[in-house]
């Protein structure tokens, strides 16, 4: 969860999903923080929020590496107010919006939030457009999209993860003050790594970050605390003693022969029965041929 900036590959594609439960854009200021505290240009297009609102919390020694496109004021273009609108979501548009303040390394693309795009755009338009500024030359070196799921069909939350290099799913949990993060991270290679993270935030976009405890682990530790002895209360024992047992193994078994008994069943005796054949002077028997009697 906290590696994702450290990503080297360029293209890498991070999508934020929440609910109305637990909003995820606290989480993606804390990412944009992080990116220009590494002294990284981050280009952020607007759409839900004003611009006071996302840089509270940010660290004021490295805002002139932000580069906030305000589509809030006028998202839809109806007054003409807005430098950039919901219509120029397109790849030319953004890469030359990137351009006029691009330096020598590839800058980092955050949109807030992916939802309002999708809810004004075709999704299958808004996914080529993705596809494509993955690819944008280099001139992009990360993308991070918030993206909240309850207000989409299953369909299209599953088709813009898809695209997704990384998925960090948050939900609130029941301890104060914490919510959970399930991250998987697909690599080039085709690996897939899972992990879930219980997470706060302050405001100051300060993080800590506990593992979360297996189910597992709290099952075993019912089990251990809570299950009962089920041999306590029998009327008779169950365990051997040491005199017991030795007398155990002194018995002999009935399938088992002693070797005298071995000896003296495979020994001849005098009155042991054998049978003799002695050929009938009428017998008609050809060595040559066996099957002479019969009538073939």
């Amino acid at each position: 969860m906290l590696n994702v900036l450290q990503e080297t590959e360029t293209g890498g594609f991070v999508v934020i999903q929440d609910t109305t439960c637990y909003s995820g854009r606290q989480l993606l200021k804390y990412y944009i923080n992080c990116a220009i505290r590494r002294e990284e240009i981050v280009h952020v297009l607007g759409f839900e929020v004003p611009e006071q609102e996302i840089h509270e919390g940010l660290d004021s020694n490295y805002t002139h590496l932000l580069q906030l496109h305000n589509a809030y004021s006028d998202p839809l273009g109806w007054t003409k107010q807005s430098l950039f609108t919901v219509k120029q979501f397109t790849t030319p548009d953004i890469t030359q919006l990137l351009s006029k303040t691009q330096k020598a390394k590839a800058s980092i693309l955050v949109i807030d939030s992916l939802s309002w795009i999708l809810r004004h755009h075709d999704p299958v338009v808004i996914c080529q457009e993705l596809q494509k500024l993955k690819r944008a030359d280099g001139s992009i070196r990360m993308i991070f999209g918030l993206l909240h799921k309850d207000l989409h069909q299953q369909g299209i939350v599953g088709s813009i993860c898809h695209l997704a290099s990384t998925v960090i799913s948050v939900t609130p949990v029941d301890i104060t003050d914490y919510a959970e993060a399930k991250t998987m991270h697909r690599k080039k290679s085709g690996k897939v790594k899972q992990e879930e993270n219980l997470f706060r935030l302050t405001d100051d976009l300060t993080i800590s970050i506990q593992n979360k405890p297996s189910q597992s682990a709290h099952v075993q530790a019912d089990l251990d605390t809570n299950e009962a002895d089920p041999t306590s209360n029998l009327t008779f024992n169950l365990r051997l003693s040491e005199a017991e047992r030795e007398a155990k193994e002194n018995v002999a078994l009935p399938f088992a022969f002693s070797q005298e008994k071995k000896s003296a069943l495979l020994r001849p005796s005098q009155g042991s029965g054998r049978i003799m054949y002695e050929p009938d002077p009428n017998d008609d028997f050809d060595e040559e041929d066996p099957d002479d009697d019969l009538d073939v």
